[in-house]
């Protein structure tokens, strides 16, 4: 059932992010052709930032491609943190990207020569509502991808498209300003952008670390399955119950009591109840282990 699971998981992923390649191909292509008609530095800039998104999506594809393998001699327990490699990979190219928004902007400031420009044609202004429009459309589309199939590198991806909707919105003010005559418009706009786009690659860093390093599940879940188990019949108490987070799936171990007078068949057979119980329940579980004490 999980393999299956996993399979379809990876298809889900896999036709977003050939999606997002397309969509980002053609907005590239449209972009720039507009800056350079419409002479918007901006705009052609914007259209460059659209273009090594598909370098990202790429990257999104490698990652899930290798998470979804079958487990192997010399990876027993899978290769689901491979997601999470991708997920820190991306988190760095946003964080980067950013940060060159964020000092492109600065230098404007403090140089003074954004007053300089050209004024850029109504072409530029119109691909920058456009991109805004498509590329928060892909935000929202990846988003709900990602959040299907639970998938740090697929989040990773979406908040790639906000930050190009972002910068979008960066051009469209500057672009506008300029033509309203306040071309400082632009270099304070790609300061305040820089902001929410580190900040969302801080958010995706930190996550991919936790899902690497064994964090536990939420108390809620825990608190759920804690129900789930003492429901089932048989089982007199939960003893132990320890959670941890592998890419992006649940690894669970239990120790549960139960009636010490009772043979060794009908003890296996508790075990396993909680056991399905368990995976049936929670989705993201891949392994649950059930040891039973004598209560």
């Amino acid at each position: 059932m999980s393999n299956g699971k996993t399979k379809t998981n990876e298809q889900i992923a896999m036709t977003v992010s050939m999606n997002s390649i397309a969509v980002n191909l053609l907005l590239s292509v449209f972009k720039l052709a507009a800056g350079f008609l419409a002479g918007s530095s901006a705009m052609v800039s914007d259209g460059i930032h659209s273009a090594s998104d598909v370098f990202s999506t790429f990257i999104v594809i490698i990652g899930v491609r290798i998470s979804g393998k079958d487990s192997d001699e010399d990876h027993p327990y899978g290769h689901d943190r491979f997601e999470c490699v991708a997920s820190i990979i991306l988190a760095i190219l946003l964080g980067l990207t950013g940060v060159g928004i964020g000092m492109s902007g600065i230098e404007k400031l403090i140089g003074g020569n954004y007053g300089e420009l050209a004024v850029p044609g109504m072409m530029a202004l119109a691909a920058a509502v456009i991109s805004i429009v498509v590329k928060e459309m892909m935000y929202w589309y990846t988003r709900n991808a990602a959040k299907k199939i639970n998938s740090g590198a697929l989040m990773a991806d979406a908040w790639h498209h906000r930050s190009d909707a972002l910068s979008s919105i960066g051009s469209f003010i500057g672009i506008f300003g300029a033509r309203m005559g306040f071309p400082v418009l632009d270099p304070l706009a790609s300061v305040v952008i820089c902001i929410f786009i580190i900040k969302a690659a801080v958010d995706i860093f930190r996550d991919a670390i936790s899902k690497m390093t064994d964090r536990s599940c939420d108390d809620e879940t825990i608190s759920k399955m804690n129900e789930c188990i003492l429901r089932v019949n048989g089982v007199l108490g939960v003893d132990l119950l320890k959670t941890r987070t592998f890419g992006s799936k649940i690894y669970v171990d239990i120790e549960i009591s139960a009636d010490g007078d009772m043979k060794l068949r009908e003890a296996h057979a508790i075990a396993e109840d909680v056991h399905h119980t368990i995976e049936k329940e929670f989705p993201l579980v891949k392994h649950c282990m059930v040891h039973v004490n004598p209560a």
